[in-house]
């Protein structure tokens, strides 16, 4: 409890996994690096046993291995940051109040990074909770989980799919089991991703063993427009890595990634964004039943599910030439017209109301959004990831072209309004508009 904690000078928590020495952190106490479950490379996740000795909860998550990503590099600064590299990388970080009571029963919001299922990992300096936390009083967990050839290419024989979703689905039941010794509400979980983090958190909804995990979705600029129709891509992305050697170092596994990603690329759209999940293989349903697995789960699932106006500008702004062109005061609207707008229509947005229509004709609770948030003197002006410094303000974005010259001080005052919106969601309140950030709730 908080009182034995305030005697040993750090907070400690008594969990069914174990004792956890956490670590304080200004307005926030934080228990990070927890081991949720373990995986020889390639093998599905089993749930680690409850520690005997106190649980050291004091060093960040590892990321799992993963080759640079030059474009969200340049665009964040850098996907990982100075974290450590491990394929043993299944940890969560938990992030509570400061003084947090065991019986507090807080609302519960567990964040699923993004990085296209290739980058990225859950303590990333840019996905620091510790405003959205002490600010709005919820309890924040960040999941580190497999990705590329380690989490998400498996052709159901010699090797499983889905690795990085059963992942998720391992820590979703860790913290099913352990939060409430944290001060969260076991029955008030919100799971909350962006990108490959939103398209993971809809079909969360959907993947066997999920049931009661859960009870809200916030699914940000899920590529909704890119996850069907891709057996035949998967499958030639299997092909081209059989001959890799099953103990391969790690490095070896990382490198032969571009050869697939090439091998995806003559699918079209969908193979700039090779790896994902695989419909038909556990814990999904085969693409066929997708629509009826979403209907029958829309009645449990409360949804708050939207994207960007301009999304692929992001994407655009990688080109040099095109960087050129969506450049204020030149921004050629021939681009916005032919390029930004209809691919974000197609990628995320088609995708995104259909997704909000289905559930709410299903009997679902449901809000969808558009964010127009940004600087229109910016190229990335309301691109991917412009809610992200807002939710997530710190140090870390500063200087990044994806906060669109915000400063830290821009990013906490204007970033909460958004906050406080997400955080009323998972209280199971209401959202509402918010034309000061260009945030518009859909009818």
């Amino acid at each position: 409890m908080m009182t034995e904690a305030a005697m040993h000078g750090q907070p400690i928590w008594h969990a069914p996994a174990g004792t956890v020495l956490g670590w304080h952190d200004g307005p926030v106490d934080r228990a990070t690096g927890i081991r949720y479950a373990r995986a020889a490379r390639l093998a599905t996740p089993r749930p680690v046993g409850d520690a005997n000795e106190p649980l050291q909860a004091t060093s960040w998550s590892p990321a799992c291995p993963q080759a640079p990503v030059p474009l969200l590099d340049e665009a964040v600064g850098s996907s990982i940051g100075k974290l450590p590299v491990d394929e043993d990388c299944m940890r969560v970080s938990v992030t509570v109040p400061a003084g947090t009571e065991p019986d507090a029963g807080l609302p519960v919001m567990v964040w699923l990074h993004g990085g296209s299922y290739v980058s990225g990992a859950g303590d990333a300096p840019f996905y620091d909770p510790s405003t959205l936390v002490a600010e709005q009083n919820v309890v924040v967990v960040n999941v580190t989980y497999r990705l590329g050839l380690f989490g998400y290419l498996g052709d159901g024989k010699t090797s499983p799919a889905n690795l990085g979703l059963l992942d998720q689905i391992e820590a979703l039941r860790w913290v099913h089991r352990n939060i409430s010794a944290f001060g969260g509400d076991a029955a008030n979980v919100t799971i909350f991703g962006q990108s490959a983090g939103g398209d993971a958190a809809a079909h969360l909804m959907i993947a066997e063993g999920t049931r009661g995990l859960f009870r809200r979705a916030i699914v940000q600029s899920a590529p909704f427009g890119l996850m069907k129709s891709r057996s035949k891509m998967n499958a030639v992305m299997s092909r081209t890595v059989s001959g890799l050697a099953p103990d391969a170092h790690w490095e070896e596994v990382t490198s032969a990634q571009s050869t697939v990603e090439k091998a995806a690329a003559r699918f079209g759209l969908k193979g700039q964004m090779p790896f994902g999940v695989q419909y038909g293989h556990p814990p999904l349903p085969a693409e066929k039943d997708l629509d009826a697995a979403w209907r029958e789960v829309a009645p449990e699932v409360e949804v708050l599910v939207g994207y960007t106006t301009r999304e692929v500008a992001l994407f655009a702004a990688a080109v040099p030439v095109l960087l050129k062109r969506l450049e204020k005061p030149k921004r050629d609207p021939a681009l916005e017209q032919l390029v930004v707008k209809p691919l974000t229509k197609r990628i995320y947005g088609t995708g995104a109301k259909a997704f909000a229509s289905r559930h709410a004709a299903a009997g679902g609770n449901v809000t969808g959004y558009v964010l127009s948030y940004g600087n229109e003197e910016h190229p990335l002006n309301a691109a991917h990831i412009a809610e992200l410094p807002l939710l997530f303000p710190s140090s870390a974005w500063e200087g990044a072209p994806s906060a669109l010259g915000l400063s830290l001080n821009d990013m906490q005052e204007r970033g909460r309004l958004l906050r406080a919106q997400w955080a009323e969601f998972a209280r199971g309140g209401t959202v509402s508009s918010l034309p000061e950030i260009g945030f518009r709730v859909l009818s």
